[in-house]
């Protein structure tokens, strides 16, 4: 290999200019995926910047004057010759840099910048000369910038910074550190005038960044890319002569990672070893040479996926979200070379090379085949697969991690040998859960085109039952690529099916799933839900007088409502016992469900009692299959007689003139039920909702239909589970009410009904632990709708939810600790 350097043989352009490369024409211009998250991240910083100086006006307004009092003792002659170089300078080198670029012919570019500059230009003078002005005391004067003495925006270093951000100086250093002074000691001369403070600066900054970052994308960069002739051409730096090339892979919209093109040489030159190289026959003729292109741009592209990656998964399981383009020809090189050390096949390194300032190539020794995901099915044969693991074996001997072994990381060659490519993404010396995440995807790969039978039994051959057993406890969706996670789609249970196939070899093995995310997505929509929930009854309590609230409580009823809130439990035991068969015993279940209301605080009001009541109806001597089934009866039942209490409660309210002149459910229900229809209507033509809906209601109610057929045989049991089930209805009714005649209101137990209901329906769907947030709201909201007034309904809400989620917890905790030390749960 010929490595990059600036000292690297001069390239003969002349004899490479003519060379014919077949390729698609470029566009002028591209967006490019850099811009538009430098843009987000600035937009980022000027709101961390306008919300930090909000909320410590005082700290900002102390840092400001420390530096006013501290220019103040600085040599005069110093700073006003700092004024002098940057008044001039701050303009006059962004000039010659744009002068420098015409000469380059880099005027595209230049007029994008300029178009920033303007656009920074008129925007801060609007925010100095119009906004403040006109609205003295006003949100950006006194709360971001302290004061009416400056400026919300530097209006003289704005616009430079905006054409700086448009005009693009990476890689060229000198140009960077002469423009970034030049703002520096404009800055500064802002500072000791007090032109502008220093959350102006930095909003400044922030706000020049974006303006420029934005025209770019909005309008669209000159395709630094370079052109196949350039790719070509550069191969003279490597002492090789190209006859012809082509572009082998199709544009993707701009996305793809790499360029590839093949490479016809003239006359064939020796190689290192003194052989000459071999000529490949692919698909679009005989090539020599197959080259990778790395453009600078597209370093960027996916980004923001993998830094959610990233952060989503331990730092083991994922590599580097983001590498520059020097970073990523080093690695690839560098895996290539180990990859063909340890033994693997796979296209050999010929050299590197940059390409311009914008792009560098790796060419390859071509090698005549097929990608793995191109292959027809009977293709696919047991020897193939034998061969695929082979290589894959000779990988993990070497410690060498792919990251990346999809069906298009395989190559099978013309005379059926397979190859491992694609090693942009690999790492050296790997870890043992790099290697076994690669033995996971490979194995999800070839059971993909395979299946999972053929896949397992050619890899235990090779590898042995003990190396693939490691990978059971990877095999999850969130440990593959994302092409492999889209194919699953198709094929959902083909995870499982690998598993069972592997631990039928092994029985011993371990099967539980590797912890490798440090957080789930539904951590965040609890927290973002319960922030939510928070923001909802915080202010309610705050608003109360808690002391003239108890004061005027009518003890009675209270009482009445904890007796109700007690019967609860009593209730949902009966019901849970209705739909088992087998015997419960009344108290012990009655525990559990006292040990369900603790368990509501650490998930949502649907999931904890449904996984708590199935762990107990198991370990009282059910069945797993017989359990889930059970209370996937119980809780079917109970949605359905939910629903049924609910029109007919809402059409008995509305049927009086009482509760018309109170909720006006006649019109108030049907709307609401009509629209939460509508919603679910439109939710269900997703397709991807509509599939995870049936998946859910599935593995719920699988079995539930054979289990209330044993239910109907007997009289008792029915009795006692839908006796249950309208029992737990009547208690949480009858505390509601009793709640609220607690503080002096009164609404018909009609009207008390269709508004427990409906927000019981609202909990049970809220992400939050027990509803928190969603069942408040709703039931406040509803009362206030009934005719009560805020203050009662807020205070029989949150003592009807004292009552109901806050009180048990302390009691659930017992029952709980008590059950598992029993082995009842």
């Amino acid at each position: 290999m010929t490595p990059i350097h600036e000292e690297a043989a001069p390239a003969r352009q002349g004899a490479s200019a003519g060379v014919p490369v077949d390729e698609p024409a470029q566009p002028d211009r591209i967006r490019r995926p850099a811009d538009a998250i430098r843009f987000a991240a600035s937009v980022v910083g000027l709101a961390a910047v306008m919300l930090l100086v909000s909320i410590a006006q005082e700290t900002t307004h102390g840092l400001h004057t420390d530096i006013a009092e501290g220019a103040a003792h600085a040599p005069r002659l110093l700073l006003s010759l700092a004024t002098l170089v940057s008044s001039f300078g701050v303009l006059a080198v962004p000039i010659a840099f744009g002068i420098e670029r015409l000469f380059h012919k880099d005027g595209m570019r230049v007029a994008i910048a300029l178009l920033a500059a303007v656009i920074a230009f008129g925007l801060t003078v609007g925010l100095d000369d119009l906004v403040v002005r006109g609205a003295p005391g006003g949100v950006l004067d006194s709360l971001i910038w302290g004061g009416t003495e400056t400026a919300p925006v530097h209006t003289d270093i704005a616009p430079v910074i905006a054409f700086v951000s448009a005009v693009g100086m990476a890689g060229r250093a000198r140009w960077q550190a002469a423009t970034w002074t030049m703002i520096g000691l404009a800055a500064l001369t802002g500072l000791t005038a007090s032109y502008a403070s220093v959350a102006a600066l930095a909003a400044t900054y922030f706000l020049g960044r974006a303006i420029g970052h934005g025209t770019l994308y909005v309008v669209g960069t000159p395709n630094p890319r370079p052109p196949g002739r350039a790719v070509v051409a550069a191969l003279e730096r490597l002492g090789l002569r190209p006859k012809r090339a082509a572009r082998l892979d199709e544009p993707a919209d701009g996305a793809e990672e790499t360029r590839r093109y093949g490479v016809v040489l003239a006359p064939r030159p020796l190689d290192g070893r003194g052989a000459r190289l071999p000529v490949g026959r692919g698909a679009h003729g005989d090539w020599d040479l197959e080259l990778h292109v790395l453009d600078r741009d597209q370093q960027t592209a996916g980004l923001l996926y993998r830094v959610w990656r990233l952060l989503r998964l331990r730092a083991t399981t994922t590599g580097r979200a983001l590498r520059s383009l020097r970073r990523s020809l080093e690695q690839e090189s560098l895996m290539a070379y180990a990859v063909d050390a340890a033994g693997v096949r796979t296209p050999r390194l010929i050299g590197t090379s940059e390409v311009g300032t914008e792009a560098a190539l790796l060419a390859y020794e071509h090698v005549p085949g097929r990608r793995l995901a191109d292959l027809d099915d009977e293709e696919v044969t047991d020897d193939l697969l034998t061969d695929v693991w082979r290589q894959f074996r000779a990988l993990q001997e070497g410690r060498l991690a792919h990251r990346r072994l999809q069906d298009g990381a395989v190559l099978v060659g013309d005379d059926g040998s397979a190859y491992i490519t694609d090693l942009r993404a690999g790492e050296i010396a790997a870890g043992d859960l790099a290697l076994r995440l690669d033995l996971a995807q490979i194995l999800t790969t070839l059971a993909l085109r395979a299946g999972p039978e053929r896949a397992v039994r050619t890899a235990v051959a090779v590898l042995g039952e003990e190396a693939l057993a490691a990978a059971v406890p990877l095999l999850q969706r969130v440990a593959l690529s994302r092409t492999t996670r889209t194919a699953l789609r198709h094929d959902r249970d083909l995870l499982t099916r690998i598993r069972e196939q592997i631990v039928r070899l092994k029985p011993e093995t371990e099967v539980a799933p590797a912890r490798l995310e440090r957080f789930r997505p539904r951590t965040i929509f609890s927290i973002v839900a319960l922030s939510v929930a928070a923001y909802i009854v915080i202010p309610q309590v705050a608003s109360l007088d808690l002391g003239t609230m108890t004061a005027t409580a009518s003890w009675q009823w209270v009482l009445v409502a904890l007796g109700a809130a007690a019967l609860t439990y009593v209730a949902a035991a009966l019901m849970l016992m209705g739909f088992v068969p087998e015997r419960l015993p009344l108290w012990r279940t009655v525990l559990a469900q006292l040990a369900a209301s603790f368990v509501k605080l650490v998930a949502p009001a649907a999931v904890g009692g449904v996984a708590v009541n199935t762990r107990y109806v198991q370990r009282s001597g059910v069945r797993p299959g017989l359990a889930v089934a059970s209370v996937g009866a119980s809780q079917l039942v109970g949605l359905v007689t939910h629903i049924l209490l609910l029109i007919l409660f809402g059409f008995l309210t509305g049927s009086t003139a009482k509760a018309t002149q109170d909720l006006a459910p006649s019109r108030t229900v049907v709307i609401a039920v009509l629209s939460l229809g509508l919603l679910a209507g439109l939710a269900l033509t997703v397709p991807r909702v509509r599939r995870e809906v049936t998946t859910r209601l599935k593995s719920m109610f699988s079995g539930v239909v054979p289990r209330l057929v044993d239910v109907l045989q007997s009289p008792k049991k029915l009795s006692t589970g839908m006796g249950g089930t309208l029992l737990l209805t009547v208690a949480f009714v009858l505390c509601l009410d009793a709640s609220i005649r607690a503080f002096g209101g009164s609404l018909p137990i009609t009207t008390v009904v269709v508004v427990f209901l409906t927000a019981n329906a609202l909990g049970s769907a809220a992400p939050t632990p027990g509803g928190l947030g969603a069942v408040e709201g709703a039931l406040t909201l509803a009362l206030t709708i009934s005719g009560l007034s805020a203050e009662t309904a807020t205070s029989a809400v949150l003592l009807y939810r004292l009552l109901t989620l806050w009180l048990p917890v302390l009691p659930g905790w017992g029952a709980f600790t008590y059950l598992q030390r029993k082995e009842a749960l």
